[in-house]
């Protein structure tokens, strides 16, 4: 691919443009339409800094969406690359892999702290999958009193999930399913931090309760420790599954290696999910699933998946785990998630003590904020989101942030960004929410 054209411009503003339609035109030319790019091809990165095809330096609080915990280039993660590339990339899962094996260990004893057994996949809704296929799996172990399996998923509004028709039937979004009915049977939705409509909404068939411990793609909303209690309270009485999806949360960004535990520390789930901040960048997944016994007999969760029950060619490859455990050991060794809430906690402070009446407060968790807009002061045009309006506006600005719905900013800084970088981003913030004003 050109980025540039061979003669030199002299004119920066020129150079950038032919950059961007040479790039639209490639895009268009092969890409599938399914993304709606900013104008922009990003070509390095060093720690929280990107750099696009025209030079320009962006402050990198998008962050891959909460994927680069440790930035970009992170020597880590590419000492990680470069070893276990030169000597083996790839083997199947028929074969014992050690690599995935000590990553497995560390999550088990070093981030969840509690037993039980992981599966490594590609990505987060590729866990998702997996953690409803360990619910509908229990639910033929434990079938309803007529015998019938329970197989019905109870997950929440404004929840993301993933976009295969698995996951994303079990996304609270109706905007991520046109087009692609019928949904996958065996999923209700609920009001998110209302424990009595999902006391009442268990029935003989349900099996399950899914949910985020904050919603990213939905708004930034966090799980309440009374409703996440709660619904712990309502699986233990009715024989369901506890599942936790932390694909964007996880592995430190909420001030915890684990998110839930960052709100509710006393809670037992009964499965997890991972992927994102796992790899640092490599495409990771996983889920884990808790060793506890289900019947008098002392049958560990966890065993009710056993050999052809679930697979993945990719899943578990040595590469992708070797970089997933110098992530992690980074993580956990430098304290990254007690860094992460005094820096959120930071953040949040700072911005509230604005007092712009464009900012409609502050939510979120550690290194997941999200900056909530009041949509009568920032103007849309057609098909654009108030909170899309201003990402581009802090892009041009040279700072890279990414919606969360339409009405909030999410913030996802690498968990290692400096205070330097935090105070040069709140910079930038605070400049151009200044401009909406009545």
């Amino acid at each position: 691919m050109t980025w540039f054209p061979k003669k030199s411009f002299t004119d920066g503003a020129r150079r950038a443009n032919y950059a961007h339609i040479t790039l639209t035109y490639e895009h268009n030319q092969y890409v599938l339409h399914s993304y709606g790019r900013y104008p922009m091809a990003a070509v390095r990165g060093e720690g929280s800094r990107l750099w696009d095809s025209t030079g320009k330096c962006y402050l990198d609080f998008c962050a891959g969406i909460a994927t680069c915990v440790l930035g970009h280039c992170h020597p880590a993660v590419t000492q990680a690359l470069q070893k276990q590339a030169a000597t083996l990339v790839h083997c199947s899962n028929l074969y014992q892999i050690p690599q995935q094996a000590d990553l497995a260990e560390f999550i088990v004893t070093k981030c969840v702290e509690r037993p039980g057994k992981v599966f490594f996949a590609n990505s987060g809704a590729e866990s998702n999958d997996g953690l409803i296929k360990v619910a509908r799996r229990y639910g033929h172990r434990k079938p309803q009193p007529d015998g019938k399996p329970r197989y019905e998923v109870l997950t929440f509004n404004k929840s993301f999930h993933g976009r295969t028709l698995g996951s994303m039937s079990a996304t609270g979004q109706d905007k991520i399913k046109i087009g692609f009915d019928p949904m996958l049977p065996g999923f209700r939705h609920l009001p998110f931090n209302d424990l009595e409509t999902a006391r009442e909404a268990i029935r003989p068939e349900t099996v399950a309760f899914m949910l985020e411990t904050v919603q990213g793609e939905g708004g930034v909303n966090c799980v309440t420790p009374e409703f996440l209690r709660g619904l712990a309270q309502l699986c233990r009485e009715h024989d369901l599954l506890l599942l936790m999806d932390e694909v964007q949360c996880g592995f430190g960004r909420c001030g915890d290696i684990m998110g839930w535990r960052a709100v509710a520390p006393d809670v037992e789930p009964d499965g997890i999910s991972w992927a994102k901040a796992l790899g640092g960048g490599f495409p990771i997944g996983g889920f884990w699933i808790s060793d506890r016994a289900i019947d008098g007999q002392g049958t560990e969760l966890s065993s009710i998946m056993d050999p052809g029950s679930h697979g993945s060619t990719y899943g578990g490859n040595p590469l992708g785990t070797a970089v997933g455990l110098a992530v992690l050991r980074e993580v956990v060794s430098q304290g990254l998630p007690e860094r992460a809430r005094r820096l959120g906690a930071e953040i949040r402070r700072e911005i509230e003590s604005w007092n712009l009446p464009v900012v409609q407060g502050v939510r979120g968790l550690g290194l997941l904020l999200g900056i909530g807009l009041n949509p009568e002061m920032v103007a849309a045009p057609e098909g654009k989101t108030i909170a899309s309006v201003v990402v581009e506006a802090l892009r041009q600005e040279g700072l890279l942030s990414v919606p969360a719905g339409p009405e909030t900013v999410r913030l996802l800084p690498p968990l290692n960004v400096s205070e330097e970088e935090i105070q040069q981003a709140l910079a930038i913030i605070r400049r151009v929410l200044k401009t909406y004003a009545k």
